[in-house]
Parts: structure tokens; sequence; C-alpha cells
């Protein structure tokens, strides 16, 4: 099991009340550290499987390597803390870390090591346990320490006295971290961002909405404060290296800090990359951008997993026509049989090439008899032979109606909607003027 170390700063009364409400939700084993000085988590301290919890009297952006204080060899730590700021009932959590000077604690231009899956599932805890009134959110990388020696992070109350006090805000912080016993704190799918204001909401979404985590986040200010990009490549590696990813997102426009990136070998990716990424295996991820093309380009991911598949070519005339009676329906056929598909107008149409698991003729004969079905919305009979798509249809035709004499107008509509006309006092059915239209898409 994963050895959860939770620090106390007795500088911090919402610490204490929340490591008051620690103590009392569950059976601690309470134990005396003669070893190491009060002030530094030595005297009493606290045991629970897996869980260790001791006192400091600094604050806890003045403490560094804390870890080494505890017995249980942590590979996680988290600081129980205030919140201090102008955003009301806010229950929060962020790493810490330096992109710039540093100005409360920890050393200049360093990171400490994060916990990106510890984050993301302390977020969902304070969703569960937030009192009534109370938001949840995610704070970008600030303040010290740099030096913890494990994995960690900061699990705040916020945001001033009122909330400090708050017994039932100090419990839902203590229920969210005692989730974090087994946790680990990394996970194959994280990202590190840069970029937005210190709450950075599209990080937040993505952590919320998406199976991915997010490690070290440099807001806009950090970014500013840390200078030119080239100048402090060493804080930017250790983002990485910390967060235990390549991958990064940008919000905004950061074009200096792209290059430098991309010179060093990280990989820029969007949110929708992420968002279509999703849960699906990375190896074929990377198989079908290498084959098909980029998320960036238009590559949209289907309902079908596999690291094997072919590459087919819909056919242009049928599948334009399919779009232009149910573009929806067609995406949805496309999608339920392909790994992979192209798509053109922003994403808004398929595009040609699609990736279909192997056996892959099987998939295909699939997609076409749904492009099929679609098509018979707009005529009477489709068939469906090896090589084509038949489609006929019985279509009102202008030309036939002038060699009837029928002036064109409102007499013209009525016969294509299926009403005889009278003209100079003859009747003229809608049968008499219509034509078989058929249609032959090669597929």
């Amino acid at each position: 099991m994963t050895e959860l170390a939770i620090v106390e700063s007795r500088a911090d009364r919402a610490s204490v009340h929340i490591c008051d409400q620690l103590r009392a939700l569950a059976e601690w084993d309470e134990r005396v550290d003669d070893d190491r000085p009060d002030a530094d988590g030595g005297g009493t301290y606290y045991r629970l499987e897996g869980v260790e919890l001791r006192s400091f009297e600094a604050f806890h952006l003045d403490l560094e390597r804390p870890v080494d204080a505890f017995d249980c060899d942590p590979e996680l730590l988290v600081f129980a803390s205030r919140h201090s700021g102008e955003t009301g009932p806010l229950l929060t959590g962020h790493f810490t870390g330096n992109f710039g000077p540093a100005e409360f604690g920890g050393a200049d231009h360093a990171v400490a090591e994060a916990c990106p899956n510890a984050l993301a599932t302390l977020l969902e805890a304070f969703e569960t346990y937030a009192p009534d009134g109370y938001d949840v959110g995610l704070e970008c990388t600030h303040h010290g320490p740099t030096d913890v020696g494990c994995p960690s992070l900061f699990a705040e109350l916020g945001s001033d006295d009122a909330q400090w006090d708050d017994p039932e805000g100090a419990e839902a912080v203590a229920r969210a971290i005692l989730e974090l016993r087994g946790v680990s704190a990394h996970r194959e799918r994280t990202v590190v961002g840069f970029g937005g204001n210190h709450y950075v909401p599209r990080f937040e979404r993505l952590v919320r909405e998406t199976p991915w985590a997010v490690g070290h986040v440099g807001a806009d200010w950090a970014l500013e404060a840390m200078g030119h990009p080239n100048a402090h490549t060493a804080v930017l590696e250790a983002a990485f290296e910390a967060s235990n990813t390549e991958l990064a997102v940008i919000d905004g426009e950061w074009p200096v800090l792209e290059q430098t990136l991309e010179e060093a070998g990280y990989r820029l990716v969007s949110e929708t990359w992420v968002r279509e990424v999703g849960d699906r295996s990375l190896e074929s991820v990377g198989a079908v951008e290498s084959t098909l093309g980029t998320v960036e380009d238009g590559v949209r991911f289907g309902d079908r997993c596999g690291d094997q598949f072919a590459v087919y070519s819909l056919a242009d005339a049928l599948l334009n026509r399919a779009e232009g009676i149910d573009p929806d329906r067609v995406r949805a056929a496309v999608a339920a049989n392909s790994v992979a598909f192209e798509t053109t107008q922003g994403g808004s149409r398929i595009g040609s090439r699609v990736a279909l698991p192997t056996p892959a003729a099987e998939s295909y004969r699939a997609i076409v008899e749904s492009l099929a079905t679609i098509l018979e919305d707009r005529y009477e009979t489709v068939t469906v032979e090896d090589d084509a798509i038949v489609a006929k249809r019985v279509s009102f035709d202008p030309d036939l109606a002038r060699g009837a004499g029928v002036p064109e107008g409102p007499k013209f509509g009525m016969l294509a909607n299926g009403e005889s006309v009278t003209v100079d006092g003859t009747r003229i059915d809608p049968e008499r003027v219509r034509t078989e239209e058929i249609d032959v898409f090669d597929i």
C-alpha cells in the first residue's frame, strides 16, 4: 500500500482544524518521537495503516524535506492547509514550486515532485464531501516548499477566517485526504500545463472531464515571472520530470515557450487531443497518427479499439450524398466501425480515409451498408451490390411538365409534391411528369 504522510502546521489554524477532524475520523495509534524536536514533527504523532500524521511549528511553505520526519517512508505527502484569497468558500488543491523567483518559500526556479493522480483523486473527493456553498477548484503551481522529499500536494480550506474555522469545511478536507490512502502519485495519462490564470479552468476541466491528470501548471503570471524560456530551460524540464510526462497543453499564445519546449523534445498537444485520445491505447494512438494523420490535422477516433488496422478510402460520391441527407448518422456509422477517421471543415464532416480494425473488409462493408440505409430516406429502393450501391427514385421532371403545357410556378410545386393540377381544362396527374432516376455509387 502507498504510504501517505500528512503534515499539520500549528502556525495555520485551518491546518490544525483539518487535522483535528482527521484525528476524530479514525482510530489512530498515538505515538511519541523523542528523537526529533517537537517543532520539527517530533513529539506526539499519529499512525493508521498506511498513514502517518505529524505536526510542525512552521508554516508549510517554509518546510524543506518534511518527509525526513516520517517513519513510514512516504510515497505521497499532503499538506493540510488554509487557502487565502477573495474566492469565497473553496476547497482547492495544487502542487508547489516557483517558475520564477521564490517569494513565498522554496527555491528560485524550482518545483517539487508532483502527484497528478493523487490530485485528481483529491478533487473528486472534494466534490463528494464539499459542504453546501463551497466550490471546488484547482490552482496553478505556486509557493514553497520545493524540496519535499517525495511527491506532494496541498489540500486547502479557504478562503477566509469564516471557512478556516468552519468544522464542516475542515471535515470535508479531512475526509478527502483520507481518500488518498493507497492512491498512486502518478498516472500514465498526464500533461503539464502552461498559461491561463491562477485557477486554471482549462486544466481543471481536463482533470474533471477526461481520464487525464494534470501535473505542474505554470500560469500566465508564473511564466512572466520566470522570464525568457530559453534562459530557464532547467525549471521547464523539472516541471516535466516532476510530473512524470513529456506532454504539455498550452493555454493562450506563448510562441517562444512553444518553440523552446518543442526544441527540447517535448510534445505539445491540444485540449481536443486530450479529449479525443481519452483512455485509448497510447500505442494505438501513435500508430494512427503516424499513418492516418494527427488530431490537429482533423483525425478523430472511432469506437473500435486495437493496434492492428488498415486504412481504407470511402467513396466520395457516396459519402457526400449520405452526408447531404444526415451528417450526424454518417458520423455515427463511421465512428461505430472504425478505429479512427479523417474529418474536414473543422471536424464537422467526415473525410475520405478511415482506419478500420482488421479484418478491415467486414468493417468497411458495415459502413457501406449503414450509408445505404441513410440513402433510403431519399430513394424508393437502395440495393447494395458487390461493387456499387444502386439507388432508384421517381422524381418530378420539369421538362416533362413543360412538355405537358404546365407553366412554371406554383403548379410545378404542386406536381413535385404529388398533387394533380389543371391546365386549360386538362387534368395532369403527377405520375405523368415523373422520371425514374438511377444513381450508382461505386464502393
